[in-house]
């Protein structure tokens, strides 16, 4: 008996010592990787945002009221991995990218070596496909240097919300690595990414304090990039073709404010004509709506529907047709016409011309109910309309 107890003894010994194994405020996680190209030189410029865990277990739940200083790390080379390697001789805790959740680049890269850049990233083994990806016109350290409000660290900005599916109201949604992929290598339809930028204004402490928030979209098509979407267009083309996105929107009468109201999820319905040589099609929107504000006290409920309607057709044609202007399908009419329509799809494929134009859009319907008041009454007209 004292063999086997002697034995035991041994294992369990053995079995404490989890060899190679480190603390985790003995490494510098990498959250963030930053790209940027200098043409002049024909170098990548790669920025790391670090993290240290050194102090966590020290605070036991409560949140240190002193500022947390964020760590950037740059350096330049032919490629991402080369710029990298450079950093590893000089960062002790040494680097680790098991949690690297963001992907930042430049406007001045994506417009010159977004091909390249994406590709090299994408069969990356060491970065996750599920981190989220955005571009900016900002300098990338001025962006990661961006703390969050009240002193939280810079992982509580925008570049790294948590859950991209939650409801969003009024803003634009993250994409993550691999979503971008699959909509970039798509054969008809847009890709896009997020652009990040830097507000000075909105918010102070003492002065004037930086926030980030989303401002737009960089827009590709066919594997290339086309233009930058501003913030207004980019926030009706998310509310069309992403899930669980409600904007508010303000509604005019003979060319003064009359209401505003806030638009749900819209459901778009894109109906094809299936003898067409090349996608022609009619778009259907139903969307719910909660009256915010009636600023007109003459407004009826008849009136007020009907100009919600007129005002999303007017966005949905304005979205379309400048994406026409552009080569881009920014509704996506594309994507579901190729799968269902593959011999006209190859003939116009061999055509190597952009698939839609101005005649391709032939109508559309938008239906709105409206199901809140907010306590507003209507009164009926003298022909009895209310």
């Amino acid at each position: 008996m004292g063999k086997v107890n002697i034995l035991v003894l041994c294992c369990v010994l053995f079995l404490t010592g989890c060899s190679g194994i480190k603390n985790i405020q003995d490494l510098t996680y990498i959250v963030a990787i930053g790209m940027d190209y200098d043409e002049a030189d024909d170098e990548y410029v790669v920025s790391l945002q670090g993290l240290n865990f050194a102090n966590v277990a020290k605070q036991e739940g409560s949140k240190s009221v002193d500022p947390i200083p964020i760590f950037i790390a740059t350096a330049r080379g032919e490629t991402l991995n080369l710029a990298v390697s450079k950093l590893y001789r000089k960062s002790e805790p040494p680097l680790y990218f098991g949690h690297v959740n963001t992907l930042l680049l430049t406007n001045r890269l994506v417009q010159s070596k977004a091909g390249e850049v994406l590709e090299e990233i994408g069969r990356n083994r060491s970065l996750r496909p599920t981190m989220k990806v955005f571009t900016t016109e900002e300098k990338i350290e001025d962006v990661f240097n961006v703390p969050a409000l009240f002193n939280y660290p810079a992982i509580y900005t925008v570049l790294f919300k948590a859950k991209i599916n939650q409801l969003a109201q009024n803003e634009l949604k993250a994409i993550t690595m691999m979503d971008f992929l699959r909509d970039y290598y798509e054969p008809m339809g847009t890709a896009k990414i997020p652009s990040v930028k830097i507000d000075e204004s909105s918010w102070k402490a003492n002065q004037d304090y930086q926030v980030l928030y989303l401002n737009g979209f960089s827009a590709f098509q066919h594997q290339e990039y086309k233009k930058d979407i501003p913030l207004e267009h980019a926030l009706i083309i998310n509310w069309l073709t992403e899930k669980g996105i409600s904007i508010d929107q303000r509604i005019e009468k003979a060319g003064k404010l009359a209401a505003s109201v806030r638009l749900g999820e819209p459901k778009m319905k894109i109906k094809y004509d299936g003898s067409a040589e090349k996608p022609k099609f009619s778009i259907e929107v139903s969307v719910s709506a909660d009256l915010l504000e009636k600023i007109q006290k003459d407004l009826t409920l008849n009136s007020l529907r009907k100009q919600i309607e007129e005002a999303v057709k007017a966005k949905v044609e304005m979205v379309y047709y400048e994406g026409v202007e552009n080569k881009l399908d920014i509704l996506n009419a594309g994507e579901n016409w190729y799968r269902k329509h593959p011999e006209q799809f190859q003939k116009l494929k061999k055509n190597r011309t952009f698939y839609l134009d101005q005649e391709s859009l032939t109508e559309v319907k938008v239906n709105v109910q409206i199901m809140h008041f907010n306590s507003y009454k209507f009164k009926r007209s003298v022909d009895g309309e209310l």
